[in-house]
């Protein structure tokens, strides 16, 4: 079972899962996922992880030997405006699924967690060992989350393998939505609009293509138990590159508009993932130019499947 299956990464994994021969339930509301993004083998249940009842039922019916749980509430910046939403979608939603997993016996969750967890970096790369200070409630959730994940291991031998991503871009991420810096700077560029840029453009994330966030996804479900694992690059790059890179890409040369820096915005990130590497057998071979590429000929093919 994949919960927010229909959405951006949670359909990548849905995807990888149907072409090793798995059979797929997906739960997803698709208030920012889309039934579209759904390959038609998978079984879509519809459900809201926030629907106690309906949840149940569907797990009743499907009964999962694995679940990887996506659904999520992902804007940091919504979650700042409406906290309690968020902590209603990811913590008490991400609590419900727990339940329906101790009750109706799934052998492994796999959670998609964030760097979100780690705060500001005291020093880079970030390594899992790093403090957890989260400085938006989006970080409070999912750090509250992967202990809610380690209770249930000790106390009813769930097993589950916790992915804190980096920058996660690539084909289906919407720029007009929730989606991040790259989803929204390759939307604009492609309809010849102008990109607003938020400070210098010299602070830096640690972006990782999805189909090999979707690959760590499957490799955690036979190894690995307990573990929280960053999945990222390993790699700094800043927002300046990302724009002169999809600007080469494109064949387009966009405006750009320079706001002040967003308040309390991390200025740089970059994740150690050595432990995937060796957990999971896991690492980053795709790199930022060959990802954009893939991402750009998306667009143009019109968003389709």
């Amino acid at each position: 079972m994949v919960t927010g299956g229909a959405g951006f990464i949670g359909s990548h994994v849905v995807d990888l899962l149907l072409e090793r021969g798995w059979e797929v339930a997906v739960v997803d509301n698709l208030s920012t996922g889309r039934e579209e993004n759904l390959d038609k083998r998978a079984v879509f249940c519809g459900g809201d992880v926030c629907d106690a009842v309906g949840l149940d039922a569907v797990f009743c019916r499907e009964k999962p030997e694995v679940v990887f749980h996506l659904a999520a509430q992902t804007n940091a910046r919504t979650s700042l405006k409406v906290p309690a939403e968020d902590a209603v979608t990811n913590l008490v939603g991400s609590i419900n699924v727990l339940e329906c997993c101790r009750r109706h016996g799934v052998r492994k969750v796999v959670y998609s967690s964030s760097c979100a967890v780690y705060g500001v970096p005291v020093g880079l790369p970030v390594k899992e060992t790093h403090l957890l200070a989260p400085v938006f409630p989006y970080g409070c959730s999912k750090r509250a989350v992967e202990d809610y994940l380690w209770v249930y291991r000790e106390l009813y031998g769930l097993d589950f393998v916790a992915l804190r991503y980096a920058n996660v871009y690539g084909p289906r991420q919407d720029g007009r939505g929730e989606g991040g810096v790259i989803a929204v700077f390759a939307d604009r560029i492609s309809e010849g609009a102008a990109l607003e840029l938020k400070g210098d453009g010299l602070q830096t994330r640690d972006f990782v293509f999805v189909k090999e966030v979707a690959e760590a996804n499957l490799l955690a479900v036979e190894r690995g138990s307990g573990k929280f694992l960053n999945i990222g690059s390993g790699k700094e790059t800043s927002v300046n590159e990302v724009v002169s890179l999809l600007s080469r890409l494109s064949g387009r040369v966009p405006e750009v508009r320079r706001g002040p820096a967003v308040k309390g915005e991390v200025r740089r990130m970059c994740l150690g993932v050595s432990l995937a590497k060796e957990e999971l057998g896991w690492s980053s071979r795709v790199s930022v130019e060959g990802g954009l590429l893939e991402t750009m000929e998306w667009l143009n093919k019109g968003r389709g499947r």
